[in-house]
């Protein structure tokens, strides 16, 4: 890239390989090592040229149904035996929430978790399920609020949803597990939310794979990581206007934006229209139900990343899929109006 880094962003160190390979053995015993599959199909075929050949690396199998549980083991896996004991905290819209719940459970601790009250009554009670107390809050922004005021106030640990070198360090055992499931690949592209996904695999696969480009994919109505690539520092949204609620983060954060900035090649914006109609692609064409994040990459590869991609190797994270019955179908519906 291009960009013109702050003398604050060049002391940011990256995960190295060394330290990523250590962090998937420790992560081994808590996480599954999710499956690659290359993608085949006329109906592929046709949208996205017959010389392109699409691996989908399927994080949707991941304990807890997204990527997640990878930044916050690696959070919670390096808390002192005292801080574990005074429980932990986070904000989020659905999968981080759950991914600390379910690791909370699994390491003995108590999770007390801040959601937005329109997030998904499946994801509160997936939440609730592994053992955590929901707060549930007006909209994301007091959301963070209130997980500061139950970080001070309880002496909880919190586990940030995007941000931090061991968050980073916990994804990036994702793009790890990519290039050594498909090797020669020339093209990754990512969803991004805060960027914390984004941040981990662009590290990995630029030091595992140094010629592939790497492309972060963002919602129109979520585009704070587009913004802070313009503006060259982290940037906020004044509002979160998008179905893939998964990356609705309010704002980019120091360590993520620097780690895209120094590894993601260029960033895509794909609309809701453009959402569904990945989603019903999915569903229909590789049997795949997933939530509309999870959709971003083959919407961006469908969409502005058709052209210069075609006939290219490429990999798409396919990053989870907690949706409830009834909003998956509605997505699928409009889609098909859509299609006619």
């Amino acid at each position: 890239m291009s960009a013109i880094f702050s003398e604050e962003e060049r002391t940011m160190d990256a995960p190295t390989l060394i330290e990523i390979r250590a962090a998937l053995r420790r992560l081994e015993s808590y996480i599954v090592e999710t499956p690659v599959w290359h993608w085949r199909s006329p109906e592929m075929q046709e949208l996205f040229g017959p010389d392109t050949q699409v691996f989908l690396k399927l994080e949707l199998f991941q304990h807890t149904g997204s990527f997640k549980p990878r930044g916050a083991l690696s959070v919670m896996l390096n808390l002192t035996r005292e801080a574990l004991g005074q429980g932990v905290t986070t904000v989020s819209a659905g999968n981080h929430a759950i991914a600390v719940s379910y690791a909370a459970r699994l390491l003995g601790t108590h999770a007390r978790v801040v959601m937005p009250k329109t997030a998904n009554p499946t994801r509160v009670e997936l939440c609730r399920a592994y053992g955590a107390e929901v707060v549930l809050a007006e909209d994301v922004g007091q959301a963070f609020d209130l997980v500061r005021q139950i970080e001070s106030q309880e002496g909880r640990a919190f586990v940030h949803p995007f941000e931090g070198p061991l968050t980073a360090l916990g994804t990036a055992t994702l793009g790890l597990e990519l290039c050594q499931q498909a090797p020669g690949l020339e093209a990754v592209i990512v969803p991004i939310g805060g960027g914390g996904l984004c941040a981990g695999v662009a590290a990995a696969v630029k030091q595992s794979q140094p010629g592939c480009r790497v492309y972060g994919v963002e919602p129109e109505g979520a585009d704070s990581m587009q913004r802070s690539f313009a503006s060259g520092k982290p940037e906020s949204i004044p509002a979160v206007r998008t179905i893939a609620d998964s990356l609705g983060a309010p704002h980019a954060a120091p360590y993520s934006f620097s780690l895209c900035r120094r590894y993601v090649d260029e960033l895509a914006l794909v609309d809701d229209d453009q959402l569904r109609d990945a989603m019903r692609l999915l569903f229909y064409s590789a049997k795949l139900a997933v939530e509309p994040a999870a959709a971003a990459g083959i919407a961006a590869l469908r969409g502005p990343l058709r052209g210069r991609l075609e006939g290219k190797r490429v990999g798409v994270i396919v990053s989870g899929t907690n949706i409830d019955a009834a909003t998956f179908a509605s997505h699928i519906q409009a889609a098909e109006a859509r299609a006619g």
